[in-house]
């Protein structure tokens, strides 16, 4: 059985553009936010709860965070995640009507990665794969490895779609078929996806 994998942001949805509101919220200027909210976001996406990212941006701002502030913050980056890109979803639901199988594989934290379980195109993934779960983050070896279990897969079946470089090296690194993510046009090329009538990816 031959999956295709998917990131998450920058690939299904577009890059946030929250920032300036969040900047906003903190009484901060973007160009002092921005550093911050960048910082502390790979041990967000590794397991920090909400609290402790806000926080720990809040302690670099000289902004004390609490609960509901904390709340109010998730729920205004979890939107600013949350605009999807019609034409990747239309290659989804296509994969996914062929009998194609799909994960995703994404750095989010936990709050994230409950949101995108709820949403109506995670239905065509068969797996939902999220850092903030394992407590590892691509590129680290140790999250493909755990995928390649949740998969019952071996790394040569599966094609890994990031766009991120890095995440793709890590990828091929760990055995994985992998491309960086520059569109749903490409995809389709490096997939030989012509539509739902085509033939299995890398079959």
């Amino acid at each position: 059985m031959n999956w295709v994998v998917f990131d998450f942001g920058e690939v299904i949805v577009r890059r946030t553009e929250a920032l300036p509101e969040l900047a906003t919220r903190y009484r901060a200027a973007l160009g002092d936010f921005e550093p911050a909210y960048w910082k502390h976001r790979d041990a967000y996406d590794a397991g920090a709860s909400d609290l402790e990212y806000w926080g720990a941006i809040g302690a670099d701002l000289g902004v004390e965070v609490d609960a509901d502030f904390s709340a109010e913050l998730t729920a205004l980056d979890i939107g600013g995640w949350s605009r999807t890109d019609p034409e990747t979803l239309a290659l989804l639901a296509e994969l996914d009507e062929a009998g194609v199988p799909l994960a995703l594989l994404s750095n989010a934290a936990p709050s994230m990665g409950r949101h995108v379980e709820r949403q109506e195109w995670a239905r065509h993934f068969r797996h939902l794969v999220f850092s903030g779960d394992l407590g590892v983050l691509k590129p680290d070896p140790a999250i493909f490895r755990a995928l390649l279990d949740r998969l019952g897969a071996r790394g040569e079946e599966c094609l890994f779609f990031d766009d991120r470089q890095v995440n793709v090296d890590g990828a091929i690194a760990a055995g994985l078929r992998a491309e960086r993510w520059t569109g749903s046009g490409k995809a389709r090329a490096q997939l030989g996806w012509k539509g739902t009538e085509g033939p299995l990816p890398f079959s």
